[in-house]
């Protein structure tokens, strides 16, 4: 016996999310918050040497690339971010600068970490295992 399928009911386990229509500018309100939240935090970062810039502009280029198409541009033509910013969304493109500086963090929020916090043995081979797969897969990137 077949059962018969609603227009609006998933067909063959089709779970995914839709958004209703009038919750449509809600989203695009929160992700371009978001994004003026992510450029914010990259001009402090611009000027603070303990705080990265450059994940910063690619949140802030993901986030305006879905709700404020304009201002995804004005980064992307960028005369400093804009070719960074390209070669990461086109290639993955990591510059040799951004890896090193990228690296030299890691190893020092480490060394920090071990100073300040004082982990247990476990904690620290945790942190440093972590740490290490994230600057392994930095170095990984392609340099253009």
């Amino acid at each position: 016996m077949e059962v018969e399928r609603s227009a609006d009911l998933p067909v063959d386990g089709d779970r995914s999310l839709r958004i209703a229509p009038a919750f449509e500018n809600a989203k695009r309100a929160i992700l371009l918050v978001l994004g003026l939240v992510m450029l914010l935090l990259a001009v402090i970062g611009a000027f603070l040497p303990v705080m990265p810039t450059t994940i910063f502009l690619i949140l802030a280029a993901w986030f305006f690339a879905r709700s404020s198409p304009r201002l995804e541009r004005r980064l992307m033509e960028h005369p400093s971010y804009g070719p960074v910013l390209r070669g990461w969304r086109d290639h993955g493109i990591v510059p040799r600068r951004a890896k090193l500086f990228a690296v030299t963090g890691i190893s020092g929020g480490y060394v920090i970490s071990l100073f300040a916090y004082q982990p247990g043995l476990p904690l620290a081979i945790a942190l440093a295992v972590a740490m290490a797969a994230i600057a392994v897969w930095i170095v990984s990137r392609p340099e253009g």
